[in-house]
C-alpha cells in the first residue's frame, strides 16, 4: 500500500492589507497630537495700554518686529544687528507677499530714536502697511 502525496505546483503569497487603514489612522492620531506648531517668540516686551484697539482679521499675513527696552530689535526671531539689514529683510518679505502687514511690537521703555529707525528703514523699504500692537485698558 503506496500513499501517494500531491505536491502543489504554485503556491500565493501574499502580505494581508486589511489592517492597513488601521495602522494610517493610527499613525496620522500620533502624528498630530505629537506635533508642535512652531510661534515666533521674539523679545520679552511689555506692551503700552490702550483705550481703542482692534484685531487684526487674520495672522496669515503678519510679520512681527520686535524692540525691546533695551533697543533690541527682531523680526521673525531674526536678531537685526544694522538697521539696514531690516530693510532688506522686510523689503524680501513684501516681495513675497504683497498683502504683508508689519506689526510693532515696541516696549514702553524702548527709546523713541530706535522706533524712529525702524520707522524710517520701513518707509524706504516701501512697507507702508505698518500695525502697532497694544493691550487694552483694564476697565475700572
Amino acid at each position: 500500500m503506496a500513499v501517494s502525496f500531491k505536491k502543489k505546483s504554485s503556491m500565493s503569497i501574499g502580505v494581508p492589507t486589511s489592517s492597513m487603514p488601521d495602522i494610517i489612522f493610527q499613525l496620522l492620531i500620533f502624528f498630530m497630537v505629537t506635533t508642535v506648531l512652531r510661534q515666533y517668540s521674539g523679545l520679552d516686551v511689555e506692551l503700552p495700554d490702550a483705550s481703542k484697539i482692534q484685531k487684526l482679521p487674520s495672522k496669515r499675513n503678519v510679520s512681527t518686529i520686535w524692540i525691546d527696552n533695551s533697543d533690541r530689535v527682531v523680526i521673525d526671531d531674526v536678531t537685526i544687528s544694522k538697521l539696514n539689514d531690516l530693510r532688506v529683510i522686510a523689503y524680501n518679505k513684501l516681495a513675497d507677499n504683497p498683502r504683508l502687514v508689519i506689526s510693532l511690537k515696541i516696549d514702553k521703555g524702548a527709546q523713541m530714536g530706535t522706533v524712529n529707525d525702524v520707522q524710517t528703514e520701513l518707509r524706504k523699504a516701501n512697507t507702508l502697511k505698518i500695525n502697532y500692537s497694544a493691550i487694552p485698558n483694564a476697565p475700572i
